[in-house]
């Protein structure tokens, strides 16, 4: 963990009665629901329906961009994405291929009952217009379950709806709702969480 991410973990509270608290959510869902108007999937797609809980880590399939007009935040070839049931696939970038340097934490956390708190940071880059809570990353995730979240700490989440975001050559759009930083693309089927009457998937 770098130094200004273990500036931000020491802010964060504290780890060991956060993952307490949470594992009484972790079984709050029904994995055999499955919502009406399920969409076929055909060669290279994927059902966001065929994600499971907790979240599976895995390579991106193409390498990741985003960028704040013409500016470069971040492009990776080796980035990884989070898929959990229901949600689109959030790609996380490590440190090393993000303008880090634009990127300014605004107080701003959340809390994931399987990867711990995030931080929101806030994209500030020099002669455009900033862009409040445009990336979020994990300084200290937990690191209890065997899909390996520990290893996310630092890694960078953008938001598709606030950038513009590509996996290869295609933009991803935003997860419906605004709340969740899912990047949606064309081998994504769903129905897809955040839409009204999806609180519950």
């Amino acid at each position: 963990m770098s130094g200004g991410m273990k500036g931000l973990a020491d802010n964060l509270p504290e780890k060991a009665a956060l993952l307490r608290r949470v594992k009484a959510s972790r079984g709050g869902w029904n994995p055999d629901f499955r919502p009406p108007g399920l969409e076929p999937t055909g060669p290279g797609e994927e059902s966001v329906w065929d994600y499971p809980r907790p979240p599976l880590m895995a390579p991106a399939p193409a390498p990741i961009r985003v960028l704040h007009g013409d500016r470069l935040v971040a492009a990776s070839d080796r980035a990884v994405e989070v898929k959990e049931t229901a949600g689109a696939p959030v790609p996380y970038v490590r440190p090393a291929d993000v303008r880090t340097d634009w990127l300014v934490p605004n107080g701003r956390l959340s809390v994931c009952e399987w990867k711990g708190v995030a931080v929101g940071f806030d994209l500030v880059v020099p002669g455009a217009a900033p862009v409040a809570d445009a990336a979020w990353c994990y300084p200290d995730p937990f690191d209890d379950l065997a899909e390996g979240y520990a290893g996310l700490a630092g890694w960078f989440a953008f938001y598709p709806g606030k950038l513009a975001c590509f996996v290869g050559e295609e933009r991803a759009r935003p997860q419906p709702g605004g709340f969740y930083g899912g990047w949606v693309t064309d081998r994504i089927k769903g129905p897809i969480k955040g839409a009204p009457g999806s609180q519950g998937w």
